[in-house]
């Protein structure tokens, strides 16, 4: 674990290395403790590169064993070796040479899950960002290419199966019970993207035919037993292939692609070419054990990681700081395909209450960085919302300004100029200006100015002249090293409404930039002025969240109810439905803080009743209007002096008095929902199911009584409902005996299975209130929880301190004391996840005094503490900052 803390790098600061590495041979003696790594490198001095210039190759904790050039073992005095760096003087004068480096790693030993590391009798690599150096010294960064070719030799009664990135050579047993298998890779690839599997796992097949008439081998591998549960995967990976030559032009080019599912790992999954590395639980799946979420999460991860194949393999990024390149563009091209599945609306309204939870947060806090930052100290921090969700936005919105085919057109030229290339943002805009010939540098300030704009408008019709006026000043706040901005450009896609939802043409004569139904902000301020309009239009603006900005404007609650009415963009329907309860409820939250009762608009839950019963509406989309916004919702929208009880107190008071109001249709909708077919996980199926589950909290809510969550908690036929009977039977009866039952009951049935039991933990540790930290504290016990595996930590420390308002901000500071000492625990085992983990702190001077003194005083005893890790110590210290 690295702990030099120090070094801070800058975009400004990158230069090509020196050397060049065009072939990589790796030879792995793979041994649980004492594993044999021998690299044959093949190494070229670029040209004007001084004779005298040293070898520096990165390492993280090895061994060296020897070290050998053209064949000639190095005397002490040519080389300087420690665990963490290698360097070579008195090189060979001649262009190219030879380097042979053998090392010793110890894969059980290896608790950061990053480099090669041995769980549950599975050898597995994680090396992106850094972790190829924890195998073998190298010039261990994203813009040094070199082919590989790998050889894998372990026991066979231990490791029949033995994979590497690219297609199977050579193979064979060998006389000392060891058998091996070589893999060659003819695409040149970094060296975060090597990955070798090796242990005993069962597998399904399938081939894919390709586009051009190639036929491509299918294999997923899972633990023994559990092949039937990875069949959606495997439907949801060839689904993306055609997905990608039908929208995109992008072909498989490879005669293999396995993917892997292992149980500890600290990513969801990773793009290694060839062979993609999986968290398990974005692999595994089957109606009685995997929910809605999960199947969706699965077909969302494979197609993503699928989609690397082009955005971020064949095309990687320069250096680290170009890691949006690769991520936010494969998140865009994952949304799409996901879109595409799905119903369109639902999934565009799942990203935005995504961004705005997760991406917002971060844009307002002490770790708000550029989408592209300028510098950094730990890179691992920065696979952050920013680089993933607000990276994807940024490319949409590159589409919404030039439109979908010059976009295409744009990513066409993008493939075709730098394939093979480790690219840059630069190089990614060029290609749309040169494509469209546009001038898009006012837009890369995307890229480079961190926080989140926000839009004030305002409005005015004049019925005389029959023009109505748009008039929208951007603002962006200062954020850590960037005291000042200037003004972006802003796409708002738009419409009008007149009477009765019915659509506006609008005609813009004066003013701003328009193009059809987008406005194109570009200055500080600007007016857009349309005519011809013979009455009053409601303004319709960012539709399908064209951009991540945020709005203040004039429309009055009226306005917003008419929107959420009639509005023909769900997006902006949904947003205007959010916008009107958040008003309520931010007031409300203020005055239950001050002792006095909370009122609940008549006219809102007449609404939220009109959206549920209409029939003519997607039922995922009026689940989504009925699922009130959450706590940090509300939070958010307060910014400031926050007591999470009385928004907590707030929400429930709203939740009651729409079930009162409603109950008895809402039963009544329930029971028609009830479906008793075979359970199907597409977006039919998981809309009904959505849309039952969240009256069934209200129902629950409405009668006090757990006795019709405790019926479909054991009726149930799939992990969806079943679930949510069990979250609204902890959330809403905390203790009772219908919800013990419950618990014990979902321990019994899936105490053997990893990833059902993480949703066990996951809805314990969300139980609201005081009483929380005492179950959390409990669970720390249970024979099951352990500390080690990723998963499971984020299941239960995780969901509490990330998902648990009230429980984790307690008044008295507890939960941050009992969290800061948990993330000292988990830094020595795993930086990564301690670090990440961490970041649910960043909001900290948002709370009032009493917790955020609390909050401060926790953060400054791990900060305190000698030795943590460059993770860890670069997220306390930015966000004590």
């Amino acid at each position: 674990m690295r702990t030099d803390t120090g070094q801070v790098f800058h975009l400004e600061d990158y230069k090509p290395t020196d050397f060049l590495i065009p072939e990589t041979h790796l030879d792995f003696r793979l041994h649980p403790e004492r594993t044999i790594v021998k690299s044959t490198l093949k190494i070229e001095r670029r040209e004007g590169v001084a004779l005298d210039t040293p070898l520096i190759l990165d390492g993280d904790e090895l061994k060296l064993e020897s070290i050998c050039i053209d064949g000639v073992a190095l005397g002490d005095n040519t080389y300087v070796v420690t665990p963490d760096r290698l360097e070579i003087r008195g090189l060979p004068e001649a262009e190219t040479f030879t380097l042979e480096i053998t090392t010793e790693i110890n894969p059980t030993a290896n608790r950061q899950l990053t480099g090669l590391y041995r769980s549950s009798n599975v050898y597995c690599t994680q090396c992106e960002a850094e972790g190829f150096r924890r195998i073998t010294y190298y010039l261990d960064r994203p813009d040094l290419l070199s082919v590989y070719t790998v050889r894998v030799e372990a026991e066979t009664s231990a490791a029949p199966l033995l994979l590497s990135n690219g297609n199977p050579g050579e193979k064979g047993t060998l006389d000392d019970g060891r058998h091996f298998a070589i893999w060659h890779d003819p695409h040149p690839k970094p060296a975060y993207l090597f990955a070798l599997v090796a242990g005993d796992l069962g597998v399904i097949t399938d081939t894919f035919t390709t586009a051009s008439g190639r036929p491509v081998n299918l294999g997923i591998y899972v633990e023994h037993g559990k092949e039937s549960r990875a069949l959606y995967a495997m439907d949801a990976l060839k689904r993306s292939m055609a997905w990608d030559e039908e929208k995109f032009g992008r072909e498989y080019d490879l005669d293999v692609f396995n993917i892997v599912a292992v149980s500890d790992f600290n990513m969801g999954a990773m793009e290694n070419k060839g062979l993609n590395v999986f968290n398990d639980k974005y692999v595994l799946a089957e109606p009685d054990t995997a929910t809605d979420v999960d199947y969706a999460g699965i077909e969302a991860v494979i197609a993503h990681e699928y989609f690397h194949n082009w955005t971020g393999n064949r095309i990687t990024c320069r250096d680290w700081f170009q890691l949006c390149l690769k991520e936010g563009l494969t998140v865009y091209r994952d949304h799409e395909f996901s879109a595409d599945m799905r119903s369109r609306a639902v999934k565009r309204i799942a990203e935005v209450k995504g961004l705005k939870a997760h991406q917002f947060p971060e844009d307002a806090g002490p770790l708000a960085h550029p989408v592209r930052p300028r510098q950094f100290r730990e890179i691992n921090n920065f696979y952050t919302s920013t680089v993933y969700e607000k990276g994807s936005e940024v490319v949409r919105m590159i589409r919404t300004i030039l439109g979908a085919e010059t976009f295409r057109k744009g990513m066409d030229l993008y493939f075709e100029r730098h394939d093979g290339d480790a690219a840059t943002i630069e190089d990614f805009i060029k290609v749309f200006e040169d494509a469209s010939g546009e001038d898009l540098s006012q837009f890369a300030l995307w890229y480079d100015q961190a926080g989140t704009p926000n839009l004030a408008i305002t409005y005015d019709y004049d019925q005389a002249t029959k023009t109505f006026e748009i008039e929208i000043e951007q603002s962006l706040k200062p954020t850590p090293g960037q005291p000042s901005k200037k003004p972006m450009h802003i796409p708002i896609q738009f419409g009008l409404l007149g009477t009765k939802g019915r659509e506006i043409r609008p005609r813009a004569t004066k003013g701003g930039l328009v193009k059809d139904d987008v406005i194109h902000l570009r200055k500080r301020k600007e007016r857009f002025t349309f005519s011809g309009i013979t009455e009053r239009p409601v303004p319709s603006l960012l539709r399908g969240f064209s951009a991540p900005v945020t709005m203040t404007s004039e429309l009055t609650r009226s306005d917003l109810a008419f929107l959420a009415r009639n509005d023909r963009d769900e997006v902006t329907r949904w947003q205007a439905l959010t916008q009107l309860l958040n008003s309520k409820l931010t007031s409300n939250s203020k005055r239950v803080r001050g002792g006095k009762p909370a009122t609940i608009e008549s006219s809102s839950i007449r609404l939220l009743g009109e959206l549920a019963f209409n029939n003519a509406l997607d039922e995922a989309f009026r689940a989504l209007c009925l699922n009130v916004p959450s706590e940090s919702d509300i939070a958010r929208e307060l910014g400031a002096n926050i007591d999470p009880e009385a928004i907590l107190g707030s929400r429930d008071a709203l939740i009651l008095a729409v079930a009162e109001a409603h109950g008895e249709k809402f039963e009544q909708l329930y029971n028609e929902l009830e479906h008793h077919g075979a359970f199907n996980p597409d977006a039919a199926g998981a809309g009904r199911r959505s849309l039952r589950n969240v009256l069934l909290d209200y129902l629950s809510v409405a009668d006090g009584n757990p006795k019709r969550a405790s019926k479909q908690f054991k009726q149930a036929n799939n992990m969806t409902e079943r679930a949510a009977a069990l979250n609204v039977l902890v959330q809403r009866f905390g203790t009772s005996t219908a919800t013990n039952d419950a618990l014990q009951a979902f321990e019994a049935r899936y105490g053997n299975d990893a990833l059902v039991m993480d949703k066990w933990f996951v809805v314990q540790a969300m139980q609201p209130g005081e009483s929380a930290l005492g179950k959390v504290n409990e669970l720390m016990k249970h024979q099951l929880f352990s500390l080690d595996n990723p998963n499971r930590t984020r299941s239960l420390i995780g969901a509490f301190s990330s998902g648990n308002q009230t429980g984790f901000n307690r008044a008295d500071g507890k939960g941050y004391q009992f969290f800061a000492e948990t993330i000292l625990t988990i830094d020595k085992k795993n930086a990564q996840l301690a670090a990440r983990l961490l970041t649910a702190m960043r909001s900290w001077r948002s709370f009032e005094p009493e917790r955020r003194e609390h909050a401060r005083e926790a953060l400054a005893s791990i900060a305190s503490v000698a030795g943590l890790s460059t993770d860890v110590r670069d997220i306390v210290e930015r966000t004590l900052a």
